[in-house]
Protein backbone atom coordinates (compact mmCIF):
# COMPACT_ATOMS: atom_id res chain seq x y z
CA UNK A 1 0.00 0.00 0.00
CA UNK A 2 1.38 3.21 -1.15
CA UNK A 3 1.09 5.79 1.90
CA UNK A 4 1.18 8.66 -0.47
CA UNK A 5 -1.90 7.35 -2.29
CA UNK A 6 -3.57 7.21 1.47
CA UNK A 7 -2.42 10.52 2.51
CA UNK A 8 -3.54 12.08 -0.93
CA UNK A 9 -6.92 10.56 -0.46
CA UNK A 10 -7.28 10.88 2.97
CA UNK A 11 -10.80 12.04 2.52
CA UNK A 12 -11.75 8.71 1.53
CA UNK A 13 -10.56 7.17 4.82
CA UNK A 14 -13.37 5.86 6.89
CA UNK A 15 -13.94 3.64 9.58
CA UNK A 16 -15.35 0.37 9.34
CA UNK A 17 -16.67 -1.00 13.16
CA UNK A 18 -16.40 -4.76 14.08
CA UNK A 19 -19.05 -6.06 16.94
CA UNK A 20 -17.79 -7.16 20.19
CA UNK A 21 -20.07 -10.24 21.51
CA UNK A 22 -20.48 -10.41 25.08
CA UNK A 23 -20.72 -14.34 26.84
CA UNK A 24 -22.94 -13.49 29.96
CA UNK A 25 -25.76 -11.37 27.69
CA UNK A 26 -25.22 -12.57 24.42
CA UNK A 27 -25.49 -8.92 22.67
CA UNK A 28 -23.31 -7.11 20.85
CA UNK A 29 -21.47 -4.71 23.87
CA UNK A 30 -19.26 -3.15 21.59
CA UNK A 31 -17.58 -1.63 18.29
CA UNK A 32 -13.89 -2.21 17.36
CA UNK A 33 -12.64 0.63 15.10
CA UNK A 34 -11.27 -0.38 12.11
CA UNK A 35 -9.23 1.65 9.12
CA UNK A 36 -10.83 1.70 5.90
CA UNK A 37 -9.95 3.26 2.57
CA UNK A 38 -12.60 3.51 -0.30
CA UNK A 39 -11.06 3.36 -3.56
CA UNK A 40 -13.13 4.75 -6.66
CA UNK A 41 -14.44 1.58 -7.94
CA UNK A 42 -16.44 1.58 -4.71
CA UNK A 43 -14.19 -1.01 -3.12
CA UNK A 44 -13.13 -0.58 0.60
CA UNK A 45 -9.56 -1.39 1.80
CA UNK A 46 -7.98 -2.41 4.92
CA UNK A 47 -5.59 -0.29 6.33
CA UNK A 48 -3.64 -2.61 8.78
CA UNK A 49 -0.72 -2.51 6.39
CA UNK A 50 -0.61 0.83 6.29
CA UNK A 51 -0.31 1.12 10.01
CA UNK A 52 1.87 -1.76 10.45
CA UNK A 53 4.48 -0.88 7.88
CA UNK A 54 7.88 -0.20 9.03
CA UNK A 55 8.79 2.38 6.19
CA UNK A 56 5.87 4.65 6.25
CA UNK A 57 6.80 7.89 8.07
CA UNK A 58 5.15 8.46 11.80
CA UNK A 59 3.52 11.70 11.02
CA UNK A 60 1.17 9.71 8.18
CA UNK A 61 0.06 7.54 10.60
CA UNK A 62 -0.55 9.99 13.38
CA UNK A 63 -3.02 11.75 10.53
CA UNK A 64 -4.87 8.84 9.17
CA UNK A 65 -5.14 7.58 12.75
CA UNK A 66 -7.10 10.90 14.23
CA UNK A 67 -9.20 11.07 10.95
CA UNK A 68 -10.43 7.44 11.47
CA UNK A 69 -10.83 7.88 15.20
CA UNK A 70 -12.61 11.22 14.64
CA UNK A 71 -15.04 9.63 12.13
CA UNK A 72 -15.39 7.04 14.44
CA UNK A 73 -16.15 8.94 17.49
CA UNK A 74 -18.93 11.45 15.35
CA UNK A 75 -21.15 8.52 13.77
CA UNK A 76 -21.35 6.91 17.51
CA UNK A 77 -22.43 10.31 18.64
CA UNK A 78 -24.85 10.74 15.63
CA UNK A 79 -26.31 7.07 15.85
CA UNK A 80 -26.87 8.21 19.51
CA UNK A 81 -25.02 4.36 20.33
CA UNK A 82 -24.64 2.83 23.31
CA UNK A 83 -21.37 0.36 24.29
CA UNK A 84 -17.80 0.32 24.20
CA UNK A 85 -15.59 1.85 21.68
CA UNK A 86 -12.42 -0.08 21.20
CA UNK A 87 -9.76 2.29 19.47
CA UNK A 88 -6.50 0.97 18.50
CA UNK A 89 -3.37 2.51 18.92
CA UNK A 90 0.12 1.87 18.79
CA UNK A 91 2.32 2.14 21.75
CA UNK A 92 5.44 3.89 20.49
CA UNK A 93 3.36 6.65 18.81
CA UNK A 94 1.12 7.48 21.81
CA UNK A 95 4.24 7.67 23.63
CA UNK A 96 5.60 10.29 20.91
CA UNK A 97 4.05 13.13 23.04
CA UNK A 98 3.62 11.47 26.26
CA UNK A 99 -0.05 10.57 25.25
CA UNK A 100 -0.79 13.98 25.70
CA UNK A 101 -2.83 14.34 21.81
CA UNK A 102 -4.32 11.52 22.39
CA UNK A 103 -5.95 12.48 25.97
CA UNK A 104 -6.92 15.72 24.29
CA UNK A 105 -8.98 14.17 21.46
CA UNK A 106 -11.20 12.31 24.16
CA UNK A 107 -11.44 15.16 26.23
CA UNK A 108 -12.60 16.66 22.91
CA UNK A 109 -15.46 13.88 22.34
CA UNK A 110 -16.30 14.08 26.10
CA UNK A 111 -17.56 17.64 25.98
CA UNK A 112 -19.77 16.39 22.93
CA UNK A 113 -21.39 13.61 24.92
CA UNK A 114 -18.85 10.53 24.94
CA UNK A 115 -18.00 9.11 28.32
CA UNK A 116 -14.61 8.44 28.64
CA UNK A 117 -15.63 4.93 30.58
CA UNK A 118 -16.91 3.71 27.08
CA UNK A 119 -13.03 4.26 25.32
CA UNK A 120 -11.20 0.95 25.50
CA UNK A 121 -7.57 1.85 24.20
CA UNK A 122 -6.59 -1.43 22.51
CA UNK A 123 -3.03 -1.17 22.11
CA UNK A 124 0.33 -3.83 21.63
CA UNK A 125 3.16 -2.74 23.54
CA UNK A 126 5.32 -5.37 22.01
CA UNK A 127 6.73 -3.87 19.58
CA UNK A 128 7.38 -0.81 21.82
CA UNK A 129 11.48 -0.09 22.23
CA UNK A 130 11.11 3.15 24.66
CA UNK A 131 10.92 3.67 28.29
CA UNK A 132 8.59 0.89 29.84
CA UNK A 133 7.40 2.70 32.78
CA UNK A 134 6.77 5.69 31.11
CA UNK A 135 4.54 4.04 28.97
CA UNK A 136 2.83 1.85 31.91
CA UNK A 137 2.62 5.80 33.72
CA UNK A 138 0.72 6.97 30.71
CA UNK A 139 -1.71 4.31 30.64
CA UNK A 140 -2.50 4.70 34.68
CA UNK A 141 -3.31 8.11 34.28
CA UNK A 142 -5.87 7.85 31.17
CA UNK A 143 -7.08 4.79 33.99
CA UNK A 144 -8.31 8.08 36.20
CA UNK A 145 -9.95 9.25 33.55
CA UNK A 146 -12.19 6.10 33.32
CA UNK A 147 -10.80 4.68 29.71
CA UNK A 148 -10.38 1.10 29.53
CA UNK A 149 -6.94 -0.40 28.53
CA UNK A 150 -6.97 -3.56 26.42
CA UNK A 151 -3.67 -5.35 25.57
CA UNK A 152 -4.08 -6.59 21.64
CA UNK A 153 -3.08 -10.21 20.61
CA UNK A 154 -1.60 -11.35 24.00
CA UNK A 155 -1.68 -15.28 22.95
CA UNK A 156 1.16 -15.04 20.43
CA UNK A 157 3.60 -15.80 22.92
CA UNK A 158 4.31 -17.07 26.62
CA UNK A 159 6.61 -14.32 27.00
CA UNK A 160 6.65 -11.06 28.74
CA UNK A 161 3.39 -11.94 30.91
CA UNK A 162 4.69 -10.14 33.95
CA UNK A 163 4.86 -6.92 31.87
CA UNK A 164 1.35 -7.30 31.08
CA UNK A 165 0.46 -6.97 34.83
CA UNK A 166 2.00 -3.91 35.20
CA UNK A 167 -0.47 -1.91 33.00
CA UNK A 168 -3.66 -3.08 35.13
CA UNK A 169 -5.44 -4.02 31.66
CA UNK A 170 -9.03 -3.86 31.56
CA UNK A 171 -8.74 -6.05 28.72
CA UNK A 172 -6.62 -9.14 27.43
CA UNK A 173 -7.12 -9.74 23.33
CA UNK A 174 -6.58 -13.04 22.35
CA UNK A 175 -5.96 -14.14 18.77
CA UNK A 176 -7.51 -17.58 18.07
CA UNK A 177 -6.57 -17.87 15.04
CA UNK A 178 -4.00 -20.36 15.19
CA UNK A 179 -6.53 -22.98 16.49
CA UNK A 180 -8.23 -23.16 13.45
CA UNK A 181 -5.48 -24.02 11.84
CA UNK A 182 -4.56 -26.76 14.46
CA UNK A 183 -7.07 -27.92 16.74
CA UNK A 184 -4.91 -29.96 18.26
CA UNK A 185 -2.02 -27.27 19.24
CA UNK A 186 -1.44 -28.87 22.62
CA UNK A 187 1.07 -26.14 22.87
CA UNK A 188 -0.77 -23.23 21.99
CA UNK A 189 -3.56 -24.41 24.33
CA UNK A 190 -1.35 -24.29 27.35
CA UNK A 191 -0.47 -20.55 26.76
CA UNK A 192 -4.20 -19.57 26.33
CA UNK A 193 -4.73 -21.53 29.71
CA UNK A 194 -2.15 -19.95 31.32
CA UNK A 195 -3.38 -15.95 30.06
CA UNK A 196 -6.88 -17.12 31.06
CA UNK A 197 -4.96 -17.53 34.68
CA UNK A 198 -3.22 -14.64 34.51
CA UNK A 199 -6.45 -12.84 33.69
CA UNK A 200 -8.28 -14.10 36.07
CA UNK A 201 -5.40 -12.97 38.80
CA UNK A 202 -5.29 -9.52 37.88
CA UNK A 203 -8.91 -8.71 37.42
CA UNK A 204 -9.33 -8.36 33.75
CA UNK A 205 -11.52 -9.62 30.96
CA UNK A 206 -10.55 -11.90 28.20
CA UNK A 207 -11.94 -10.72 24.89
CA UNK A 208 -11.09 -13.71 21.88
CA UNK A 209 -10.87 -12.63 18.30
CA UNK A 210 -10.42 -13.84 15.05
CA UNK A 211 -13.27 -16.49 15.85
CA UNK A 212 -13.65 -17.95 12.45
CA UNK A 213 -15.06 -21.53 13.17
CA UNK A 214 -17.42 -22.82 15.58
CA UNK A 215 -14.49 -24.66 17.64
CA UNK A 216 -12.74 -21.77 18.20
CA UNK A 217 -16.08 -20.52 19.73
CA UNK A 218 -16.16 -23.18 21.88
CA UNK A 219 -12.67 -23.03 22.94
CA UNK A 220 -13.67 -19.30 23.99
CA UNK A 221 -16.72 -20.16 26.03
CA UNK A 222 -15.01 -23.16 27.57
CA UNK A 223 -11.27 -21.00 28.77
CA UNK A 224 -13.51 -18.17 30.64
CA UNK A 225 -13.54 -15.74 27.58
CA UNK A 226 -16.16 -12.79 28.61
CA UNK A 227 -16.07 -11.14 24.78
CA UNK A 228 -16.07 -12.56 21.42
CA UNK A 229 -14.99 -11.17 18.21
CA UNK A 230 -14.93 -12.83 14.72
CA UNK A 231 -15.81 -13.28 11.23
CA UNK A 232 -17.92 -16.67 12.55
CA UNK A 233 -19.66 -14.05 14.42
CA UNK A 234 -20.03 -10.68 12.39
CA UNK A 235 -17.60 -8.71 9.78
CA UNK A 236 -17.18 -5.72 9.89
CA UNK A 237 -19.26 -3.22 8.23
CA UNK A 238 -19.54 0.66 7.78
CA UNK A 239 -22.67 1.01 10.07
CA UNK A 240 -24.27 -0.65 13.55
CA UNK A 241 -26.13 -3.39 14.32
CA UNK A 242 -28.92 -4.26 16.38
CA UNK A 243 -27.60 -5.30 20.00
CA UNK A 244 -29.76 -8.64 19.95
CA UNK A 245 -29.15 -9.38 16.46
CA UNK A 246 -27.62 -12.95 17.68
CA UNK A 247 -28.93 -13.13 21.16
CA UNK A 248 -30.86 -16.21 19.49
CA UNK A 249 -27.69 -17.99 18.23
CA UNK A 250 -25.38 -17.41 21.17
CA UNK A 251 -28.04 -18.38 23.17
CA UNK A 252 -28.47 -21.82 21.61
CA UNK A 253 -24.44 -22.29 21.61
CA UNK A 254 -24.26 -21.64 24.85
CA UNK A 255 -26.72 -24.69 25.80
CA UNK A 256 -24.84 -26.83 23.27
CA UNK A 257 -21.40 -26.49 24.68
CA UNK A 258 -23.00 -27.05 28.24
CA UNK A 259 -24.20 -30.02 27.14
CA UNK A 260 -21.15 -31.44 26.00
CA UNK A 261 -18.89 -29.88 28.97
CA UNK A 262 -21.68 -31.81 31.52
CA UNK A 263 -21.44 -34.81 28.86
CA UNK A 264 -17.59 -34.91 29.67
CA UNK A 265 -17.79 -33.96 33.12
CA UNK A 266 -20.16 -36.80 34.02
CA UNK A 267 -18.16 -39.47 32.22
CA UNK A 268 -15.13 -38.37 34.48
CA UNK A 269 -16.91 -38.79 37.57
CA UNK A 270 -18.08 -42.10 36.75
CA UNK A 271 -14.89 -43.23 35.75
CA UNK A 272 -13.49 -41.98 39.05
CA UNK A 273 -16.18 -43.78 41.20
CA UNK A 274 -15.92 -46.66 39.30
CA UNK A 275 -12.50 -46.92 39.88
CA UNK A 276 -12.81 -46.12 43.23
CA UNK A 277 -14.58 -48.93 43.80
CA UNK A 278 -12.50 -51.87 41.69
CA UNK A 279 -9.23 -49.84 43.99
CA UNK A 280 -11.12 -50.34 47.11
CA UNK A 281 -11.69 -53.91 46.77
CA UNK A 282 -8.28 -54.59 45.40
CA UNK A 283 -6.59 -52.82 48.43
CA UNK A 284 -9.22 -54.75 50.77
CA UNK A 285 -7.76 -58.29 49.41
CA UNK A 286 -4.28 -56.94 49.38
CA UNK A 287 -3.79 -54.88 52.87
CA UNK A 288 -3.75 -57.93 54.94
CA UNK A 289 -0.69 -59.66 53.25
CA UNK A 290 1.74 -57.43 53.35
CA UNK A 291 2.80 -53.83 54.07
CA UNK A 292 5.39 -53.33 51.46
CA UNK A 293 4.42 -50.33 49.42
CA UNK A 294 6.57 -51.58 46.03
CA UNK A 295 5.18 -54.81 46.72
CA UNK A 296 1.40 -53.72 47.02
CA UNK A 297 1.98 -51.69 43.90
CA UNK A 298 3.28 -54.06 41.55
CA UNK A 299 0.00 -55.91 42.48
CA UNK A 300 -2.55 -53.28 41.53
CA UNK A 301 -0.54 -52.54 38.57
CA UNK A 302 -1.04 -56.03 37.51
CA UNK A 303 -4.48 -55.58 38.23
CA UNK A 304 -5.13 -52.52 36.53
CA UNK A 305 -2.33 -53.00 33.64
CA UNK A 306 -4.97 -52.23 31.04
CA UNK A 307 -4.88 -48.63 32.35
CA UNK A 308 -2.33 -47.24 34.29
CA UNK A 309 1.68 -46.68 33.08
CA UNK A 310 3.13 -45.80 36.74
CA UNK A 311 2.21 -45.89 40.24
CA UNK A 312 3.49 -44.70 43.52
CA UNK A 313 2.45 -43.62 46.82
CA UNK A 314 3.01 -40.27 48.93
CA UNK A 315 2.53 -39.58 52.79
CA UNK A 316 0.12 -35.94 52.68
CA UNK A 317 3.20 -33.75 52.48
CA UNK A 318 4.03 -35.30 49.06
CA UNK A 319 7.28 -37.01 50.12
CA UNK A 320 7.29 -40.54 48.25
CA UNK A 321 7.12 -43.10 50.21
CA UNK A 322 7.46 -45.92 47.71
CA UNK A 323 9.00 -46.63 44.58
CA UNK A 324 7.48 -46.39 40.86
CA UNK A 325 5.71 -48.78 39.47
CA UNK A 326 6.59 -48.05 35.94
CA UNK A 327 5.46 -50.22 32.80
CA UNK A 328 8.39 -50.51 30.15
CA UNK A 329 7.85 -52.06 26.70
CA UNK A 330 5.09 -53.96 28.08
CA UNK A 331 6.53 -55.18 31.24
CA UNK A 332 6.50 -53.86 35.27
CA UNK A 333 9.25 -52.03 36.65
CA UNK A 334 10.60 -50.98 39.91
CA UNK A 335 12.48 -47.56 39.95
CA UNK A 336 12.98 -47.21 43.74
CA UNK A 337 15.23 -43.60 42.95
CA UNK A 338 12.14 -42.11 43.21
CA UNK A 339 11.50 -42.92 46.91
CA UNK A 340 11.61 -39.91 48.91
CA UNK A 341 11.21 -37.66 46.69
CA UNK A 342 8.43 -34.52 47.09
CA UNK A 343 5.64 -33.36 44.94
CA UNK A 344 3.69 -31.14 47.09
CA UNK A 345 5.54 -28.32 44.85
CA UNK A 346 2.87 -29.32 41.83
CA UNK A 347 0.05 -27.53 40.94
CA UNK A 348 -3.23 -28.46 43.03
CA UNK A 349 -1.42 -31.49 44.79
CA UNK A 350 -2.18 -30.25 48.66
CA UNK A 351 -5.12 -28.94 47.40
CA UNK A 352 -6.22 -32.40 46.16
CA UNK A 353 -4.93 -33.96 49.39
CA UNK A 354 -7.38 -31.70 51.45
CA UNK A 355 -10.30 -32.99 49.20
CA UNK A 356 -9.40 -36.58 49.69
CA UNK A 357 -8.77 -36.56 53.23
CA UNK A 358 -12.60 -35.07 53.59
CA UNK A 359 -14.23 -36.29 51.09
CA UNK A 360 -12.90 -40.10 51.43
CA UNK A 361 -12.72 -40.55 47.65
CA UNK A 362 -10.46 -40.32 44.94
CA UNK A 363 -9.72 -37.57 42.45
CA UNK A 364 -9.38 -37.72 38.34
CA UNK A 365 -6.94 -34.41 37.27
CA UNK A 366 -7.80 -33.00 34.33
CA UNK A 367 -5.63 -33.34 31.13
CA UNK A 368 -1.99 -32.59 31.35
CA UNK A 369 1.48 -33.38 29.83
CA UNK A 370 3.76 -35.73 31.32
CA UNK A 371 7.12 -34.25 31.96
CA UNK A 372 9.04 -36.92 31.11
CA UNK A 373 7.61 -38.03 27.53
CA UNK A 374 5.50 -34.94 26.67
CA UNK A 375 2.01 -37.14 26.38
CA UNK A 376 -0.86 -36.07 27.50
CA UNK A 377 -1.98 -37.93 30.68
CA UNK A 378 -4.18 -37.82 33.58
CA UNK A 379 -3.82 -38.65 37.21
CA UNK A 380 -5.85 -40.64 39.68
CA UNK A 381 -5.36 -39.95 43.40
CA UNK A 382 -6.82 -42.83 45.76
CA UNK A 383 -6.80 -42.04 49.48
CA UNK A 384 -4.69 -45.12 50.33
CA UNK A 385 -5.32 -45.00 54.24
CA UNK A 386 -3.11 -43.46 57.19
CA UNK A 387 -2.15 -40.56 55.22
CA UNK A 388 -1.16 -41.83 52.66
CA UNK A 389 -2.28 -41.36 48.82
CA UNK A 390 -2.04 -43.60 45.90
CA UNK A 391 -0.98 -41.84 42.58
CA UNK A 392 -1.87 -43.92 39.04
CA UNK A 393 -0.85 -42.57 35.94
CA UNK A 394 -3.22 -43.61 32.95
CA UNK A 395 -2.05 -44.22 29.74
CA UNK A 396 -2.24 -41.71 26.93
CA UNK A 397 -3.57 -45.27 25.05
CA UNK A 398 -5.93 -46.19 27.96
CA UNK A 399 -7.61 -42.76 27.72
CA UNK A 400 -7.61 -42.46 23.88
CA UNK A 401 -9.60 -45.58 23.70
CA UNK A 402 -12.40 -43.89 26.41
CA UNK A 403 -12.26 -40.61 24.28
CA UNK A 404 -14.66 -39.06 26.13
CA UNK A 405 -11.86 -39.18 29.42
CA UNK A 406 -9.48 -37.75 26.70
CA UNK A 407 -10.64 -34.33 26.98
Amino acid sequence: MDPLDVISNIEQVIPNFQPVFSADEHKIIGYEVLGRIVHDNGEAESLGPFFTGTDIPDEFKIEVDERVTRRALDQFIEADQEGLIFINRDARLIMADHGESFLDLLLEYQEKGIQLNRIVLELSEKTFLGDFEQLVHVLLYYKTYGVKIAIDNVGSSMGELDRLSQFSPDILKVDLSQLRNDAGNKLYKDILFSLSMLARKIGASLLFENIEINYQLQFAWLNGGRYYQGYYLKHPSSGFLESDILKEKLKEKCQDYIRYEKKHLEAGYRFADSLHKEMTQKISQMKKQSEDFDYLLNEIAIAFTDKCFRLYICDENGFQVSSNILKVNGNWEIHQRFKGKNWSWRPYFLENIFRMRINKKGLLSDIYSDIDSGEPLRTYSYPFGNGLYLFMDLSYEFLFEEESLLY
